[in-house]
């Protein structure tokens, strides 16, 4: 298949909301594990969802998942500092996972995205009550969640990012589509 076929999705993420989307090799995202290290002692969700760790892949699992791929779309989302932002980014991961049902059904089997944050579908997750999850068929891990470090691939891919100082700065998100 041609970078051509991929366009479509690459204009729907742009309609849908996203600053900027890319097709990007699979190559080009970093996994390391020091990632997952800042979600176990920086996050108050680590191991209260079926989305975090350490209930996701590994670093070194994501890296063969990732090598089984030959291109992927990069979503970037940027948002602003108002009381929305948070609505906004549910929204928009809501669409993606929906966008991954239909690359499914135009032929990409292999289509598989994983999202910025913790997972949101629910609004208490399952886990907490010790049980399987209740949405498994449209739950996914974020991109951090696997041991991607979104920095350096964002900017490997062209996209600029660094670290909010406040919360008043717009947020660079992104999210990352695995096509084939």
């Amino acid at each position: 298949m041609k970078k051509a076929d991929l366009k479509k999705y690459c204009e729907y993420g742009i309609k849908i909301g996203a600053t900027g989307v890319k097709i990007i090799p699979p190559a080009s995202v970093v996994t390391s594990p020091w990632v997952r290290l800042k979600c176990q002692f920086g996050c108050e969700g680590y191991n209260s969802s079926h989305c975090c760790p350490p209930n996701t892949p590994t670093c070194e699992e994501t890296r063969t998942v990732l090598d089984a791929y030959q291109r992927a779309l990069l979503f970037h989302i940027e948002t602003l500092p108002d009381i929305s932002r948070r609505r906004n980014l549910r929204q928009y991961r809501h669409k993606l996972i929906d966008l991954e049902g239909e690359m499914f059904k135009d032929g990409f089997y292999k289509a598989f995205v994983m999202l910025a944050g913790p997972c949101d579908i629910c609004r208490v997750c399952s886990k907490v009550e010790g049980e399987e999850c209740t949405n498994r068929y449209r739950a996914r891990p974020s991109m951090e969640a696997c041991g991607i470090d979104v920095f350096q691939t964002a900017r490997n891919n062209g996209f600029h990012i660094e670290p909010l100082r406040d919360e008043s700065e717009p947020r660079n998100t992104f999210c990352l589509m695995l096509v084939d």
